[in-house]
């Protein structure tokens, strides 16, 4: 005889958010900067207690515990390129390619418009790619260091490039994002894609303005004394050329080809380790710090060195040094956990009922299309919380909400311009979702830092809310009739 599951109370669903938001706050008041690692363990706390609630309603401890690692197997892929991108930065500043960023980067770039020019590159790059991810492990990695030399806020230029590579991102008819959430309303990828720019377009130009008026005077920071040092140190210490970019410019096509992430991000890694071994020989031979090798052998265990455990900058220069010193898949381990244990809270929460439960609360006490709107955006924002990944906060919002719009009589455009509004953009700013995770661990910027200043992410859910309430850009649902006289 089967046991009957008791579908859980809304109290159920609300103890789990309450334990985890209560542990998270504390550590980050006890540890600061350093609660990575703490989060850890305070999200496998609360998937724990979010099991023991499920267990308490009828399910097994089997049941849920597959659900736990069903759920951790949706994040391999976002794990593996992770742990690439550790190794890719490693590489490529064995090759010479992050010093020749950094080196024609501060010439080029003004600090006064670097933060508005560094959203704005991201953004054009992020709409041929339509990967955000890797605007910010290639582009990215460029620009903060180029950020960091020039004396402006790390926070800030962080925040210019996730929110270009977002924007680029949400538009482009390559991003996964873009695709799933049109695919999840039924909707016509064009149609969703023309269908944003009513949000889109207006939260862009409000974050380049201040971008813009952050950015204004910031060259009055600049020591140019400095720079010219780190120049000399940075052609002293590598070959500086522009062919040294040829791995940045290999990725890059690749990816604009729209070959698997996983296998771009391993061909600019081998790119990087066989310009160090071509072009920066004796950069290599020096990372192994290994006299009693022979040069093959010195040359191997530096690349792996690199690649591994990142590459470690003794020049002398302690600004030069810091800038250098980092990659290597063991910089991202720290994050991979961060990113297993919140997918597992995810699971725990999605296979006992309670992440529905509360999105059924959410959607009782709405009255409006204006509250329809807002309850999408939280649901999304939750989902990205609770669940700790973009996919399913577009996928799983998106199933929930397709019958509350077309009771609303509101197009299903609606509702998948809100998905990527709030679901896609929030990921970011949420330091154990898989998002925020990554571009924390790529840039070196806490996702609490550099949060209040991804201000393009952070409009679009607002706007969306605004144009719910104030019946802009919702256009009605299309009945059978009027598709007949549309073809």
């Amino acid at each position: 005889m089967s046991k009957t599951i008791k579908k859980p109370s809304l109290l159920d669903a609300l103890i789990p958010v309450i334990v985890l938001v209560g542990m998270l706050g504390t550590l980050v008041y006890v540890f600061g900067d350093g609660s990575a690692g703490p989060n850890q363990v305070a999200l496998m706390m609360a998937a724990a207690v979010a099991a023991m609630i499920g267990i308490k309603n009828g399910l097994s401890w089997k049941d849920i515990e597959r659900s736990m690692i069903d759920t951790i197997g949706l994040s391999m892929h976002a794990i593996l390129i992770l742990l690439m991108v550790g190794s890719l930065i490693g590489s490529w500043i064995l090759a010479g390619t992050v010093p020749t960023m950094i080196y024609y980067g501060v010439q080029l770039m003004s600090p006064d418009y670097f933060y508005v020019t560094a959203c704005l590159v991201c953004a054009l790059i992020g709409f041929s790619i339509g990967s955000s991810w890797t605007v910010a492990g290639t582009l990215g990695i460029g620009l903060i260091s180029i950020a960091a030399t020039l004396n402006l806020s790390l926070p800030i230029s962080a925040g210019a490039i996730i929110s270009g590579a977002y924007f680029g991102d949400k538009l482009s008819p390559l991003s996964d994002t873009t695709n799933l959430a049109a695919a999840v309303t039924s909707t016509n990828l064009f149609d969703h894609i023309q269908h944003m720019l009513w949000t889109t377009i207006p939260s862009f130009i409000i974050a380049l303005i201040v971008f813009f008026a952050l950015g204004y005077g910031s060259s009055n920071n600049v020591v140019v004394e400095d720079i010219v040092i780190l120049q000399n140190n940075l052609e002293q210490s590598f070959l500086i050329s522009p062919l040294m970019l040829g791995p940045l410019v290999l990725l890059l096509v690749m990816a604009v080809k729209k070959l698997p992430a996983l296998s771009t991000l391993i061909c600019g890694t081998v790119a990087g380790c066989l310009f160090a071994v071509v072009f920066q020989w004796d950069v290599v031979i020096a990372l192994a710090a290994d006299p009693e090798l022979i040069a093959v052998a010195a040359i191997f265990k530096g690349l792996f060195q690199a690649m591994f455990l990142g590459y470690e900058s003794v020049t002398g220069n302690v600004d030069l040094d810091k800038l250098l010193s980092k990659g290597g898949m063991d910089s991202m381990l720290t994050t991979v956990g961060l990113i297993i244990n919140a997918m597992a809270f995810g699971g725990a929460m999605s296979r006992t009922g309670l992440l529905e439960r509360l999105v059924e609360a959410a959607l009782s006490r709405v009255k409006s299309a204006g509250g329809l709107i807002t309850a999408t955006v939280g649901t999304c924002i939750g989902t990205n919380v609770l669940a700790a990944d973009q996919y399913l906060s577009i996928a799983i919002p998106g199933q929930m909400f397709v019958k509350s719009y077309e009771e609303y009589n509101l197009s299903p455009l609606n509702l998948s311009r809100t998905l990527e509004d709030s679901g896609t953009l929030t990921g970011a700013l949420i330091p154990w979702n898989t998002c925020g995770a990554y571009m924390s661990a790529t840039l070196g910027v806490s996702t609490m830092m550099y949060a209040p200043f991804v201000f393009f992410n952070l409009l679009c859910p607002v706007i969306a809310i605004i144009y719910g309430f104030w019946h802009i850009a919702l256009p009605a649902r299309e009945t059978e009739q009027d598709a007949v006289i549309t073809d």
